[in-house]
C-alpha cells in the first residue's frame, strides 16, 4: 500500500481526524504526518491524531494553507500515512525553548539512541530529516546552522503558519502540541529519496551588497553604501514610498551555482528593509523577477519518476501570488497523480532558511 493521503474540512476536532482515518483505510502506518489550519484547537488535534494512530510516529504543524493531492485548501486538515514499504524506520525529537536557548544537540540524542549510531555518522543516502519550526520564533537560522554543524544529514521542512494572523504557530509530536519549538524527524525511506527545490524567478543584472546589517532583527540597514530602502527603490525603478508593492515580484537572491536562494523583503522600517530571513553583512545579492510558478513547478516535478509520496513545503508568498493570478487550481492539479501533502509555510528549510520557494521531499 505504501502511502495514503486524506483531508477533511469538518469543523470539529475528532470528527475531522476520524474522517481522515476512514480515507486511509487499512494501511498499517508506522508514520503519520499532518498539517492543519490554526483554526483548530491544537491540544485536542494532537491528541486526536495520536489516539487514532497509537502505533505510529505522528507529527505535524499549523499552517497558512494546506495542499493535498490535486488541491490547494484553506481551513482544513491534510494528512499522509506511510507504511514500512515507504519508510522503514522513523524517530522524532522536539527542540524546546528555541528563542531563548539552542537545545538542538540535546534533541539529537534520542535520535542517536533509536538508530544506534552517531548522527554525524548516518549515511546521507539512506536517511533524511524533516524539520518543522515555530514560524514566529525567528529562530530558523539558528536551528538550521546548528543542524548543519552537527550532522551531514539533509533536513528539509518549513516554518509553521497561523493563517496570516502572525500571532502564534504550533508544532505537534507524539500527541502533544508545542510552541517556541521545532520538531525533528529522521526517516529511513525504504527505496530512497530525492529533494526538489523550485523557485520561480530569474536573476536581473542588478546587485545589492549588504554593507550594514542588523542580523538579530533580520534588517538590512545599507545596500550599496546607501540606505537600504533607497538602494532597493533605485534597483527596481520606483520611489522609496512605493517599494512595498515590488516585494513579492522582486525579492533578492543569494546566487549559488546559478540558482537563487531567495530572501524576501517583509517591510520598510524607516530607511532600513526588514526581511523574512537573515542576510549577512557583506553578502552580495541579485535582484530577482518573478516568472510562472505553475509552469516552473510542473517542469520541476515532471523531471522525477514515479514517487511513493511527495511532501511540499510551499511558501505563503507563492500561495498569495497564485491567488492573485487565479492559479491555485492549476497549481494543485500538478500534484493530482502522486500522493502529496504540503502546506503554505512562513519560510522553507533546506540548507538554511529561505523564502518564496517550494522545497519538496520525494520518496521513491
Amino acid at each position: 500500500m505504501v502511502t495514503k493521503t486524506g483531508y477533511s474540512i469538518k469543523e470539529r476536532v475528532g470528527e475531522n481526524v476520524k474522517d481522515i482515518a476512514g480515507q486511509f483505510g487499512p494501511i498499517k502506518a508506522n508514520m503519520v504526518l499532518f498539517f492543519a489550519s490554526s483554526k483548530f484547537d491544537t491540544d485536542k488535534l494532537g491528541k486526536a491524531f495520536q489516539k487514532s494512530f497509537p502505533k505510529s510516529k505522528v507529527f505535524g504543524c499549523s499552517t497558512a494553507g494546506e495542499l493535498v493531492s490535486g488541491r490547494m485548501l484553506k481551513n482544513s486538515v491534510v494528512a499522509m500515512a506511510f507504511d514500512e514499504k515507504a519508510v522503514s524506520d522513523v524517530e522524532l525529537s522536539v527542540v524546546e525553548r528555541i528563542k531563548e536557548e539552542n537545545n538542538v544537540k540535546t534533541a539529537l540524542a534520542p535520535l542517536e539512541k533509536h538508530f544506534k549510531q552517531k548522527i554525524g555518522d548516518m549515511d546521507v543516502e539512506k536517511y533524511v530529516g524533516i524539520v518543522l519550526i515555530d514560524g514566529m520564533s525567528g529562530s530558523e537560522e539558528k536551528i538550521m546552522d546548528t543542524l548543519g554543524d552537527l550532522t551531514n544529514l539533509i533536513f528539509i521542512g518549513g516554518s509553521a503558519g497561523d493563517d496570516l494572523k502572525f500571532k502564534s504557530t504550533s508544532l505537534f509530536a507524539d500527541g502533544k502540541a508545542y510552541t517556541n519549538a521545532a520538531v525533528l524527524a529522521v526517516l529511513k525511506p525504504t527505496l530512497g529519496y530525492e529533494i526538489i527545490k523550485t523557485q520561480s524567478f530569474k536573476s536581473l543584472a542588478k546587485k545589492l551588497v549588504a554593507d550594514k546589517v542588523d542580523e538579530a532583527n533580520r534588517e538590512v540597514v545599507n545596500f550599496n553604501k546607501m540606505p537600504a530602502v533607497d538602494a532597493y527603490a533605485k534597483a527596481v525603478g520606483t520611489t522609496k514610498d512605493n517599494v512595498q508593492s515590488f516585494f513579492m515580484k522582486n525579492p533578492v537572491g543569494l546566487m549559488i551555482d546559478g540558482e537563487p536562494y531567495v530572501r524576501s523583503p517583509q517591510q520598510a522600517k524607516g530607511s532600513s528593509l526588514a526581511f523574512y530571513c537573515n542576510i549577512k553583512e557583506g553578502m552580495e545579492l541579485s535582484l530577482l523577477e518573478s516568472t510562472d510558478i505553475v509552469k516552473d513547478t510542473r517542469e520541476a516535478v515532471s523531471k522525477n519518476g514515479d514517487a511513493a509520496a511527495l511532501i511540499n513545503f510551499h511558501c505563503i508568498l507563492r500561495t498569495l501570488e497564485l491567488e492573485q493570478k487565479k492559479q491555485t487550481e492549476a497549481y494543485g492539479k500538478i500534484f493530482s497523480k502522486v500522493p502529496t501533502i504540503g502546506f503554505s509555510t512562513y519560510g522553507e528549510e533546506y540548507l538554511g532558511h529561505i523564502n518564496q520557494t517550494s522545497t519538496m521531499l520525494l520518496l521513491k
